[in-house]
């Protein structure tokens, strides 16, 4: 079997070979990579549910096949558009004489991807999308977390892609740790900020041009003139989906004082609504395994312990502790404080601590002073508010009067800022980030260097092109 180093090889001289790399067969790429997951639809759910323990086919088809399939088929319909050179303006008086700028958008080579497990399809193909649209080559590490998946791309790839083209490569923390030191043209991370630190360290050394899709605490405000019921369902459905095992899911809660009781009685609702029993119930997804599981119950303890008032929210009075699909109902964690994990952790579970809070700048305040995070939830009918939350926070991105819903939009680009990520992918964007942004400058036919002074003997017309430099 090819080692890493090798298949890289393999790959960086089967793209220099191929240079320039074509429309169609970008395309090509592009439609292989759709066809082997519409194909094999039904191989990657049962992959995903074993993995999981359990995981919602139906959720398994919207978020990681569907959702993967569509930028795909977004990139192939756009790239005649995106990779057209781009017309740049030249200073005067050189536009006239006939000089002309332009930039071309080129292949970079072959870029890495390393994949998390919570979205182990979508999160390899989405990104995917751009490299390929691009021009590039691509060798992807699997989460160690998703054998089953993992395997199955294994399995699967082959029969669409030569290996020189794309290929696939498991294992556990040193194989990726290996992975990342590879020298590629790009590197694409995927995971949690402490590990993404070690990524960028390992990336260092071959100044590997890295991009980072991190987490963080990505907060909710519940402001001025919300809609308590839609928003309070939509909460509860961003933060149940996948059972909060999203890197956009709803972190943290910021209401006001006097509405954290309706708030509380919102999410109750809303979740008994979609999930009215748990353990059995086939929409909804388990944590992914033993450990994540514990995690989350020592997390639960720690803020029990400091004070917290958890309500758990177990619409069929269901007996957890005698099962071992490690469901979790939604805990909500009141008169939630800064020493408890949940507030200093990124939670990716269904807890949903919730803060209180007396004027918006107040909640502007409980976010700015923790780490940047990647996403950032507004509800309210209040213009000025609105305005006001939008221009005094930074995080990856927003969605107003629902959650996570940016992530979707293809035009928009994803990514964070800080602690929760560095660059972004998703459309044109994606497109961009995997290509090199190369300038052309063709020069005029009449000796520009000696009008503008640049020949020696140096004299007037250099003094005279200083001063209109200057100017």
């Amino acid at each position: 079997m090819a080692t890493m180093q090798e298949i890289l090889a393999t790959q960086r001289a089967a793209f220099m070979a191929e240079l320039p790399v074509g429309l169609p067969m970008r395309k090509d790429r592009l439609k292989r990579a759709a066809a082997m997951l519409r194909e094999h639809q039904d191989a990657f759910c049962d992959a995903l549910s074993e993995d999981f323990g359990h995981r919602s086919r139906e959720q398994s088809l919207l978020t990681d096949i569907a959702t993967s399939i569509a930028p795909i088929n977004h990139a192939i319909k756009s790239l005649d558009r995106w990779s057209r050179p781009d017309r740049r303006p030249v200073q005067f008086p050189l536009g006239l004489l006939g000089a002309k700028a332009w930039v071309e958008y080129q292949a970079k080579g072959v870029v890495g991807l390393i994949a998390p497990w919570n979205f182990p399809v979508q999160l390899v193909m989405s990104p995917l999308a751009g490299v390929f649209a691009a021009g590039n080559r691509a060798m992807i590490k699997t989460s160690e977390f998703t054998p089953r998946v993992a395997a199955l791309f294994e399995q699967l790839c082959p029969r669409y892609f030569a290996v020189e083209e794309l290929a696939f490569v498991s294992g556990g923390p040193e194989v990726g740790k290996a992975f990342a030191a590879l020298p590629f043209d790009h590197l694409l991370f995927t995971g949690a900020t402490g590990i993404g630190r070690h990524i960028l360290h390992a990336a260092a050394d071959n100044l590997t041009p890295v991009t980072l899709e991190l987490g963080g605490k990505s907060p909710v405000i519940i402001g001025k003139g919300a809609d308590m019921a839609r928003a309070t369902e939509r909460v509860a459905l961003g933060k149940m989906l996948n059972a909060g095992q999203i890197c956009l899911a709803p972190d943290y809660m910021l209401v006001p004082s006097a509405q954290e009781e309706a708030v509380v009685a919102g999410l109750k609702t809303a979740v008994t609504g979609m999930y009215p029993a748990l353990l059995a119930n086939p929409d909804y997804t388990a944590i992914i395994n033993d450990r994540h599981y514990q995690r989350l119950n020592e997390w639960l303890d720690d803020a029990r312990a400091k004070g917290a008032t958890i309500d758990t929210v177990n619409p069929a009075g269901e007996d957890f502790s005698v099962s071992n699909s490690r469901k979790m109902p939604l805990h909500i964690i009141r008169d939630a404080t800064d020493d408890m994990i949940v507030m200093q952790e990124e939670i990716f579970g269904p807890i949903m601590p919730i803060r209180r809070y007396d004027g918006i700048d107040q909640a502007i305040g409980e976010v700015n002073r923790r780490d940047r995070p990647l996403g950032l939830y507004y509800f309210g009918s209040d213009e000025g508010e609105r305005r006001r939350v939008l221009d005094r926070t930074i995080s990856g991105g927003v969605t107003l009067d629902d959650v996570i819903f940016h992530v979707s939009m293809e035009e928009l680009p994803f990514g964070g800022i800080g602690p929760s990520g560095m660059g972004a992918y998703h459309g044109v964007e994606g497109f961009r980030t995997f290509s090199h942004a190369k300038a052309v400058y063709k020069q005029a036919r009449v000796d520009v260097a000696k009008l503008a002074g640049l020949k020696p003997p140096y004299g007037k017309a250099t003094l005279a092109s200083v001063k209109r430099q200057m100017k």
